[in-house]
């Protein structure tokens, strides 16, 4: 690993010592008028040995966006990693990692009896043809299945 320091948060991470899966607070932002942003590492994935499979991340992301807005009005963005490996969570004015965790365990529940993935056509989506509803269903049921690792981030 290199020993810059780079400026994003995730690449100065030795993705070699955590262990999937967890839930993590990877930084705050704080904006010009005191406002916070806290925005959280949630791994599913083992980084460099699994990885979500696209229609099935693309259906969570959906899926988590829309339903996680009905248990907090704090969701800024949830933003699935290029490495296929987890999600970005980003909070505005909310620093309560038990809430947190709280707030992704019933957001993935809802997922689990959901029966469509929102916004899933052309008219909303980018890229529409791209989902899985089991396959997101599968991802959350086995994340939920590891809610007691969730705060073991280090191996």
């Amino acid at each position: 690993m290199s020993e810059q320091q780079m400026n994003v948060e995730s690449f100065n991470l030795d993705h070699t010592k955590v262990k999937a899966p967890y839930v993590r607070l990877a930084g705050i932002k704080v904006g010009d008028n005191g406002d916070q942003i806290h925005k959280y590492d949630m791994r599913i994935c083992q980084p460099n040995q699994a990885h979500m499979e696209m229609p099935a991340l693309h259906s969570l992301e959906h899926l988590m966006a829309e339903l996680s807005r009905n248990h907090s009005d704090k969701v800024v963005d949830i933003s699935p990693m290029g490495c296929q490996t987890g999600f970005y969570v980003a909070l505005i004015n909310h620093d309560d990692y038990d809430d947190v965790l709280e707030l992704l365990r019933k957001t993935l529940e809802d997922i689990l009896v959901a029966t469509e993935v929102p916004a899933c056509n052309e008219m909303q989506c980018g890229w529409a043809a791209s989902h899985s509803l089991e396959g997101a269903q599968q991802i959350a049921r086995e994340f939920l299945a590891k809610r007691n690792e969730w705060t073991d981030v280090f191996a």
